[in-house]
This record gives C-alpha cells, structure tokens and sequence, in this order.
C-alpha cells in the first residue's frame, strides 16, 4: 500500500492527484476484501484505520481526475463496512452523486436528497455541510449562506462552518459580516496562523481596496489598518516563515508609513487615542517593513534555489512575492 494515501484528506497539488489516483487499480486489489460479512471478515483481514484512510483518500482522487469507476468501487468498500447509515459515508456518496451528475436538474434531485436527510435527522452535520457545498457551486450564494446560518444554530462552535460562512460574506462584499465570522473562528482555534492572516486580508482590503473604504473616516481606515497589522503580527508570531504573513505585513506597513505621511503630525494628533491599537511610530513600521522584505526575500531565494526545508511554499505565492520585491526595488539576492 502506497504510503501516500494514509495522509490526511487536505487538498493535495494536480501532479500528485493524478499520481494517486493512477495508483487506484493496484490498490484496490491490494485492498480487496474478503468475501465474508462484517464482522466474520475481520478473522482474516486486517481492519486498520490506516486501510480506510487509504480508501477515503484514493476516492478523493479518482473522483478529482474523473475516475469514477475506481470512486464508486472505493465508496462501495465503505458502504459495506461502515454501512449506508454511516454520516461520513453518506457525505462520500453525496459528493459522489455531485461529481457524476449530468446536468442542473440532477444536482437539484441531490438538493432534495439532501434536505430529505436533513429532515430525518438535523443534526447530521456532514449532509448539512454538503448542501451548503452543494449551493455555493450552484451560484446560489444567499441560500448557502441561510444553510450554514441553520448549521451554525445546531453546532455554533464548528470553526469550519464559521469559516466558510465568512468567505461567503467576502466574495459579496460583505467585509465587516466576514471580520466577524473570522473572529469567531478564532474563539475555538485562536493559534491558527492562516486564519490571523485570512482576517488580517480582509481588513485589508476594506481599509484600501474596496468601494466602501471611500466612506470611511480617517479615524476610522487608521484603526482598521492597526487591526490589520496586530493580526498579521500575530500570525508570524504563531508561524515565523509564513509567506504569506510577511506579505501581509510589507503591504500594511507600506499602507500605514503613507497614510500616516498624508495625516502630517497635526492630523495625527488628532486621531482619537485607541489603547487596543496604539499607533507605532513612524520608525518602528519602517523597522516592520524591512523585516518582511528580508524574510520574503530569503524565502524566495531559499525556495528557488531548491534548498532543503524551503520546498513546500506554493508556486503563485511564491511569484507573488517576487513581483511584490520587484516592485519595491528590494529585489532577490541569488
């Protein structure tokens, strides 16, 4: 059995799916089980969690490069060793039903499968989370959001869920309905790194980006920029080699050292004092600025030079952060 597929169920890159899902015909019969019924099969086989895992996964995969056959042989071992009953089971077969459903009309039949199930048990958390799935690659943004509402009622400290309904909330623009929810997620998972860095994004992008930063006060885009720059803050604190939180932190200090010079002296002695996000001087964002270039700069270098513990950064993230150096004239040290 191939080791790879015993790794947890995360998003794996193109190459490797295609890689573990043209491994599905010699793990299935590596995995083929005995002919007798649960619980008689296990006299003769093993019945690892390792061995399920490795199913789960390679479903995951034949099911992203259109494998379907192998997925249905795959979701048919599950099916009968965890039973139909099963709720994670009943996930798999309804994304399994999603991916080979020909047209719009049989993904509105899964719809009603879906509240079918939701009606006979509501707490059953992973149909709950495949329909909202299910509406969001539909377009059908608000009903999505209304379906986590109703999941968040049920389980109100499912992180995930929280999550989801805060991105959501960003892509209609809703960015002060998004900052919440990402601070709820912080509640139940307050080291999480990427999260201090995805709420830190959104502040961003109100206080700079969005329509809406027009309307806002010059109090009012300081304290959101402070907000943004204690949040990337604390995501390198938790993660000291988070790419993505030292472009963060190059972006927003970069905002502040300029909207700070646009106030001039007398227009920030008159911001009212905040003692939850104190300004810093003018020395210390250039100080904060520095340090995000270096840390970019090494991490691209070390990364395109291949070396050894530099090798997991994504590609785009990686161009990103050389365009970003590019523009600031810091440049890469080869």
């Amino acid at each position: 059995m191939s080791t790879e597929l015993l790794r947890p169920p995360v998003l794996p890159s193109s190459h490797d799916t295609l890689h573990r899902s043209q491994l599905a015909p010699r793990v299935l019969s590596e995995l083929a089980p005995s002919s007798l019924p649960y619980p008689l099969s296990l006299l003769f086989e093993s019945d690892s969690p390792e061995k399920w895992n490795s199913y789960e996964n390679l479903f995951y995969s034949c099911l992203r490069t259109g494998d379907n056959a192998s997925a249905a042989r795959c979701i048919e071992q599950l099916q009968a060793r965890f039973g139909l009953g099963n709720e994670r089971v009943m996930g798999l077969m309804g994304m399994y039903q999603e991916a080979v459903a020909k047209d719009d009309k049989e993904l509105e039949l899964q719809l009603l499968v879906y509240r079918e199930f939701i009606k006979q048990k509501p707490t059953n958390l992973v149909i709950r989370k495949r329909l909202v799935a299910l509406l969001k690659s539909m377009g059908r943004t608000a009903e999505a959001v209304s379906a986590l509402m109703e999941l968040l009622d049920i389980s109100p400290v499912d992180a995930e869920s929280w999550a989801e309904l805060a991105e959501l909330y960003f892509v209609q623009g809703m960015y002060a309905q998004a900052v919440y929810c990402y601070e709820d997620v912080l509640l139940t998972t307050p080291n999480a790194w990427n999260i201090h860095a995805r709420l830190a994004e959104i502040l961003y992008i109100s206080a700079t980006s969005h329509p809406s930063s027009e309307s806002l006060t010059d109090a009012e885009k300081l304290r959101t920029l402070l907000r943004c720059l204690k949040s990337y803050s604390r995501s390198l604190e938790l993660c000291d080699d988070y790419l993505r939180g030292f472009y963060g932190l190059h972006l927003v200090s970069t905002a502040l050292i300029s909207f700070i010079e646009s106030l001039g002296n007398t227009g920030l002695a008159k911001m009212p004092a905040d003692e939850d996000f104190p300004t810093p001087t003018m020395k210390t964002m250039q100080k904060l600025k520095e340090l995000a270039t270096k840390h970019l700069a090494e991490i691209v270098r070390k990364h395109g030079s291949k070396a050894s513990g530099w090798e997991g950064y994504d590609d785009a993230e990686i161009a990103a952060a050389r365009a970003l150096l590019d523009r600031d004239g810091a440049g890469v040290a080869r």
